[in-house]
């Protein structure tokens, strides 16, 4: 476990566990070892911060490229702290610059640890579960590891768009993990990358009871790499 991620356990994590008592459900669906896709649905930017407060493993965020680019004291350090956190840079911009994201997490993956992907590929706006993309049955498929699904319930109540830090007293915070998803030996062709995918949202809503939209949700600045090629 990278250092200042060690770090974060023994500092973040016992705050937010004390601010807001999590209730988390299905820990035992978190493999001991070896690597894994987390797939879950995404409110709020304090989701990466109760998943990683709740998960005894490291887990492995993508981080914008832009983060580790930065120039200056405030780029330097942006640049220092994601990089000890063991993230994974993703580029924005799309194309052969996005895939390697891809790149960076399959060899992570085949070395057993754990990374995350949102599906949706951005926030939800509106509290509701949109059609994801089919990055993290791809990535499953590349590195021979199963996909656990992850739902997210509060939030975006504790820590809503444009708030700077999660608010204590303002939501209950869940989280849920389903059963591993095993797509060995399934073909990795558009038709079928969809419809895993389309399985993992399945999954998804059904942790979370969320609404679900059959479409992509509205794009924020910057496309995603994950979406569909």
């Amino acid at each position: 476990m990278p250092l200042l991620y060690t770090i974060g356990k023994l500092t973040v994590a016992p705050t937010l566990r004390l601010a807001f008592r999590p209730t988390v459900e299905g820990l035992e669906h978190v493999p001991d070892t070896g690597g894994a896709v987390f797939a879950g649905n995404h409110l709020s930017v304090a989701d990466e911060l109760f998943l990683g407060t709740v998960v005894p493993r490291h887990l492995a965020f993508w981080a914008k490229s832009e983060y580790f680019k930065g120039t200056g004291v405030k780029g330097a350090i942006s640049k220092f702290v994601l990089t000890g956190l063991g993230a994974i840079p993703v580029e924005r911009a799309g194309g052969r610059a996005a895939l390697s994201a891809f790149d960076a997490a399959i060899p992570a993956l085949k070395g057993g640890d754990l990374v995350v992907v949102y599906p949706e590929g951005t926030r939800s706006p509106d509290g509701k579960l949109y059609r994801g993309r089919t990055g993290a049955a791809r990535l499953a498929l590349s590195a021979g590891v199963p996909v656990i699904p992850v739902g997210m319930i509060g939030t975006d109540k504790a820590q809503p768009i444009g708030a700077r830090v999660p608010r204590p007293g303002t939501a209950k915070i869940t989280v849920r993990f389903g059963k591993p998803l095993d797509f060995t030996g399934r073909p990795d062709d558009r038709t079928s990358l969809r419809q895993m995918t389309d399985e993992i949202m399945s999954e998804i809503q059904k942790l979370t009871g969320q609404e679900y939209v059959p479409r992509y949700a509205p794009p924020r600045a910057h496309p995603d790499p994950t979406r569909d090629a």
